[in-house]
């Protein structure tokens, strides 16, 4: 192993430490937490040669820079970004080698909100309940400012080929893909669905705006909703990530993965989980339109997402042992 040294030059809006989420906490009260665009978040680890739940950098917003102190592989996905190293646009979605002290710059991000930035190896992080994602309301913010210096152990010591810019070899790589217009998300029914009469028809028929107030605990959404005809109290219960809650207010919510656990609204829907990385990539101003579907879809959905993961692990272990990198890992999650 080797210690690499990053140096930390830009952080645009806002640059924290991240990963999947803790395991194993929501019986302590504590949310998962993790990874917004859960998707992306590990196929940067994969493709940099990493466990899927390794810690890597998120970035919401503006100009993400770094200078390494040595040769490393990175890899950037999320949302459409323009990805520099020493000033070449190179490839995002792609295992990439950067050679010592060249710039890697991501900016111009478009469409979506966050990228991922992962480097092949154990980026050192604080961990609050043995995760690096941060949650501000138990005090771990885990933010990076400009000047910050992270320190990589890695066994990365370059291919016998590499060139930079170019893809290093073709991978099954499972790009998320983000449209122009309103985005599609796909929702089941939840025991509280029937509970307020016409609520299905009016979230198929409607298309909700992502409001400003929006916020890693959940999507507040301008929009059509009804409410409960009477005023008989909801016993608190359970809320899962993805649920679509009607508060008091006239608007609709979407739960994310930093909501409170349980809550006494009803919750009219459920987000399928393969729409959750889209959700957690829509930013203020972002046209959501719902689709019912049947839980057995969205259970197959998630398995077929499942499915492209594993692809993607197997072939970058068989890519990178070919090309004589033994620090590789098929280790998931």
């Amino acid at each position: 192993m080797t210690k690499v040294s990053v140096e930390i030059t830009g952080t645009g809006w806002l640059t924290t430490f991240q990963d999947l989420g803790r395991r194993d906490s929501e019986r302590l009260g504590v949310p998962t937490g993790g990874a917004a665009d859960q998707h992306s978040a590990a196929v940067a680890n994969l493709l940099a040669g990493n466990p899927r739940h390794a810690t890597l950098l998120e970035n919401l917003g503006g100009d993400l820079t770094l200078i390494p102190e040595r040769e490393i592989l990175i890899a950037v996905t999320g949302a459409p970004a323009r990805v520099t190293v020493g000033g070449s646009l190179v490839d995002s979605w792609s295992p990439i080698v950067v050679p010592a002290g060249l710039e890697i710059r991501v900016s111009d991000v478009q469409l979506g909100l966050r990228t991922y930035l992962a480097i092949n190896g154990a980026i050192a992080a604080e961990t609050f309940l043995s995760s690096a994602a941060p949650d501000a309301r138990m005090g771990f913010s885990q933010v990076l400012t400009p000047g910050a210096g992270l320190l990589v152990e890695t066994e990365f010591r370059g291919f016998r080929r590499a060139s930079l810019g170019g893809a290093l070899f073709r991978l099954p790589v499972p790009v998320a893909r983000f449209a122009e217009g309103p985005w599609e998300i796909d929702v089941v029914e939840t025991s509280g669905t029937c509970a307020i009469p016409g609520i299905r028809e009016l979230i198929a028929e409607s298309t909700y705006v992502v409001t400003g107030r929006s916020n890693h605990v959940g999507l507040r959404l301008d929009g059509p909703v009804r409410h409960p005809g009477d005023d008989t109290e909801i016993v608190s219960h359970g809320v899962p990530i993805g649920a679509l809650e009607i508060p008091h207010a006239d608007e609709l919510i979407v739960l994310g993965r930093y909501r409170t656990l349980t809550a006494g609204y009803p919750i009219v829907g459920v987000a399928a989980r393969s729409c959750l990385p889209l959700l957690g990539q829509a930013g203020p101003g972002r046209e959501l339109r719902f689709r019912w579907i049947e839980r057995s879809s969205a259970v197959e959905r998630a398995a077929q997402r499942e499915r492209e993961l594993r692809a993607l692990e197997n072939a970058v272990a068989e890519a990178f042992g070919a090309l004589g990198f033994p620090g590789h890992s098929r280790s998931s999650s």
